[in-house]
């Protein structure tokens, strides 16, 4: 777990560190939609279908989905391309050794990649939103692409055929040039959705455990009033 968390730090953080020195590095907030089970759901469609093809999930397994709230018929028959039960965890076939040749840096897992940004600069989901929208046609990159934030990226704008491509203007500014399949309203709704499933994906008990935080707390207020009158009760003959 130390080694995966190093090997996220180093490849998806200290390029962002570093060009976050330069005071240019603005990063638009996340939707919140972690009590949303519908926007999670399709978060997990997006990852399996344009995530999953590089980038594995080997701290979740398929089952673990059950949780969103999808039976286990929907996620074999939607979401389970590369595996055959339901208790195998999200890998990828990818062979390490091919995508450093394509890429020139083997793709991390992403299981934890939205606790390790939150880690490292406390900017967790808003970085993961805004990368993913940040995109730009670069003719002087391997892949074409580069991003705004990440510069010199090797991954490719794998959703491209969704928000379409834009360009970088010389006043640092993106403009989209090129249209996709949806609307940029459209397309932030998709990626808030997809950025979402990460965030669930590095605690699925987040939610139980805020959940379970609030019970113990009203437990503790109701102790402490309890306490105190007992208190009041013992000692009153003695004041």
């Amino acid at each position: 777990m130390r080694k995966l968390k190093t090997l996220l730090a180093a490849l998806l953080i200290a390029p962002t560190l570093a060009f976050a020195a330069g005071a240019s590095l603005h990063l638009d907030q996340a939707p919140d939609v972690s009590g949303d089970k519908a926007a999670l759901q399709n978060g997990a469609k997006l990852f399996v279908n344009y995530c999953l093809t590089c980038h594995g999930a080997s701290q979740l397994r398929y089952n673990k989905l059950l949780d969103l709230g999808l039976t286990e018929q929907q996620i074999k028959d939607n979401l389970m391309f590369a595996a055959n039960k339901l208790g195998e965890q999200m890998t990828v076939a990818l062979r390490p050794a091919d995508a450093k040749k394509w890429f020139g840096v083997a793709p991390p897992d992403l299981s934890l990649v939205a606790r390790a940004r939150a880690s490292a600069d406390g900017s967790g989901a808003d970085w993961l939103y805004t990368y993913l929208r940040s995109f730009y046609r670069d003719d002087k990159r391997p892949t074409g692409w580069n991003n705004v934030i990440f510069a010199n990226v090797g991954m490719p704008h794998i959703l491209y055929e969704l928000q379409g491509e834009q360009v970088l203007g010389p006043d640092h500014k993106l403009t989209l040039a090129v249209p996709g399949k949806l609307s940029p309203a459209e397309y932030d709704a998709q990626v808030r959705d997809l950025v979402g499933f990460l965030v669930w994906m590095g605690e699925p008990t987040a939610g139980l455990r805020k959940q379970l935080g609030i019970a113990v707390l009203l437990f503790l207020s109701i102790l402490l009033v309890l306490s105190y009158a007992l208190k009041k009760e013992y000692w009153k003959d003695i004041h």
